[in-house]
């Protein structure tokens, strides 16, 4: 009798327990639709935001939010707040977000910064706000998160600093003229080109490398704000003394951005004029010794010198230009850089022409 009821008990079928993605789909359904209802104060904010539950689950993420994190994750919502922005954070601020949500710790509120890093996309750096949704209860349940953007501000305010030194620097040499536009161009083409060949060997290069070298680029020169006067605009070849002076500006270059945050510039200003083979200066680098952005600049400089019209030599012709560069593979220039600039060298032309000097009629300013 016993075996039979056992046997009944086992054929009937017993209401299952949900399945935790069954269980997330209703609480997001239900989410969903409580946070895009018009009483929503967010959903039209200009400023990126999200809601969290006490268990720091994304609920709802309002369009600004999603399109500044686009390329950055997937979806927001439905995911842990700690999965998607946890490499954002240091780890001392990763501990005081989970008590703020869990223990009440500063009245349930904080602020802090985030730094969203991706190799496809440049980072986005922003201020973080944290706060109940609801302000009048003891216990809130759901919080909002706010993200300040300040990338392109931040951006902007350390480049100014340095664009008087480059002004300065170019006040000096009047040589110049559009070279240093041109040079940043050349870096970052020549830079995308890099990236796309996924070369692991240069695996170095993502969305930021391209975005730094095209602006840190054009300060490689920077060191010649202490280089005399006589000897930067002589007319004609420089004497050996003269050139020993006129190699300092890399080390010049490298003192005065030494203070820069992000070191591509001073490793720009001090190893632009070394030599894949060695022979180059101030400290006779060689190969990877070098660092990649400093072999970079190096082609960009040394084809639009070649281009250039100085005082002291004729301008030359892309094409003459470029059997010139070839000649520096594996001596003058990295063979593999060397070789990804020869396939987009009509693009180098390009920048080139589209930024020409303008020719100063005599008697004219």
């Amino acid at each position: 009798m016993q075996e039979s009821e056992n046997e009944i008990e086992e054929l009937v079928d017993e209401p299952e327990e949900p399945t935790l993605e069954e269980e997330q789909s209703r609480v997001l359904v239900q989410d969903e639709r409580y946070f895009s209802a018009s009483l929503n104060p967010f959903a039209n904010s200009i400023f990126p935001v999200l809601f969290m539950n006490k268990e720091m689950r994304i609920l709802y993420a309002n369009t600004v939010c999603e399109s500044l994190f686009t390329g950055f994750f997937t979806t927001l919502v439905g995911n842990y707040f700690i999965d998607v922005f946890g490499k954002a954070f240091e780890i001392e601020d990763i501990r005081k977000i989970r008590e703020t949500v869990l223990t009440g710790e500063n009245d349930f509120t904080w602020k802090g910064k985030a730094m969203i890093k991706s190799r496809n996309v440049s980072t986005v750096e922003t201020r973080v706000y944290l706060f109940p949704a609801e302000l009048d209860i003891k216990t809130p349940f759901e919080f909002v998160v706010m993200f300040d953007d300040v990338t392109e501000e931040n951006k902007r305010l350390l480049r100014s600093v340095f664009m008087s030194l480059l002004e300065a620097s170019i006040l000096k040499d009047k040589d110049t003229g559009k070279h240093i536009i041109r040079v940043n161009s050349y870096a970052r083409r020549l830079a995308e080109e890099i990236f796309r060949c996924q070369n692991k060997n240069y695996n170095r290069i993502d969305a930021d490398f391209i975005d730094n070298i095209g602006f840190l680029a054009s300060m490689h020169d920077v060191g010649k704000i202490g280089t005399p006067d006589d000897i930067l605009n002589k007319e004609g070849p420089l004497s050996d003394w003269e050139w020993q002076i006129m190699r300092e500006h890399t080390k010049n270059g490298a003192f005065i951005l030494s203070t820069y945050p992000n070191p591509m510039a001073k490793e720009i200003a001090l190893s632009h004029h070394e030599h894949w083979d060695g022979g180059g200066y101030p400290y006779q680098l060689s190969g990877d010794m070098i660092p990649l952005a400093a072999r970079i600049v190096a082609i960009a400089d040394v084809y639009d010198a070649l281009r250039m019209e100085r005082t002291y030599k004729p301008a030359l012709s892309h094409g003459v230009t470029i059997l010139k560069m070839r000649e520096g593979k594996g001596k003058h220039f990295d063979p593999f850089l060397l070789e990804v600039f020869l396939s987009i060298a009509k693009d180098f032309n390009e920048i080139y022409e589209n930024n020409r000097d303008e020719k100063v009629k005599k008697g004219y300013l």
